[in-house]
């Protein structure tokens, strides 16, 4: 594993742990030339997934984006780097075990709100007002109703 750092060729593994139900492996690794740790994952290569946007337009999926989303929506609350991680493994997986070449990006959003919902009821507010692209404060009072039932 190339150094993101210095670039040399080389490094050790630190620690490995699973992620996401044992679907990936995190390592930590730490580069033998300038000491340099990051982060690296394995995950088993399998079929494409396909995301169908809004506008009909396709892309293939892409786990960052997914973990992106999850993190912002987390910016300053007590969720940790490794549940986020865990969330963002367990809708790559569920998406994967569905056997579906193509998914809705509406379908994406909502797992990802499943799990907020779970992990932190202010994160989950802030990203269904970026998903569902809240106009005004009744929709945000909705989302607030709902939680509290």
């Amino acid at each position: 594993m190339k150094c993101p750092f210095c670039g040399y060729e080389d490094s050790k593994v630190l620690d490995s742990r699973p992620v996401g139900d044992g679907v990936s492996i995190r390592r930590r690794r730490e580069c033998i030339s300038c000491s340099g740790r990051f982060t690296t994952y394995e995950r088993y290569e399998d079929n494409k997934i396909l995301v169908v946007k809004k506008d009909g337009k396709r892309e293939q999926f892409d786990s960052k984006k997914v973990m992106n989303g999850i993190i912002k929506a987390c910016e300053k609350r007590p969720v940790t780097y490794e549940q986020i991680e865990d969330m963002v493994a367990k809708i790559e997986d569920k998406l994967r075990k569905s056997g579906k070449i193509e998914v809705q990006s509406k379908d994406i959003g909502d797992m990802i709100m499943e799990k907020l919902k779970i992990a932190d009821q202010v994160a989950y507010v802030r990203f269904a007002s970026v998903y569902r692209e809240f106009r005004d404060i009744d929709q945000f009072l909705a989302v607030i109703r709902e939680l509290k039932n």
